[in-house]
């Protein structure tokens, strides 16, 4: 009889962060060609992230940048 489950499960060492890839935010920042330094003064990030700064990860300080609030933020 084969066992069941992740032999590996609870082992240190196990690296369960590399599973997930980048967020959406680095997604759309890359496929705009955009360097860390370039977010503020981009007006198509700045419409990705009115858009979408209540349900995606977005860096704190861009959205203070801007002026935005989250709903339900801190």
């Amino acid at each position: 009889m084969a066992k069941r489950g992740n032999p590996n499960w609870g082992k240190p060492g196990s690296n369960y962060l590399s599973v997930f890839g980048p967020t959406s935010f680095e997604g759309v920042a890359k496929s705009l060609g955009l360097s860390p330094a370039d977010f503020e003064g981009s007006i198509l990030l700045k419409e990705w992230v009115l858009k979408n700064k209540d349900q995606k990860y977005v860096p704190q300080d861009l959205l203070q940048v801007w002026g935005f609030s989250v709903a339900g933020g801190l």
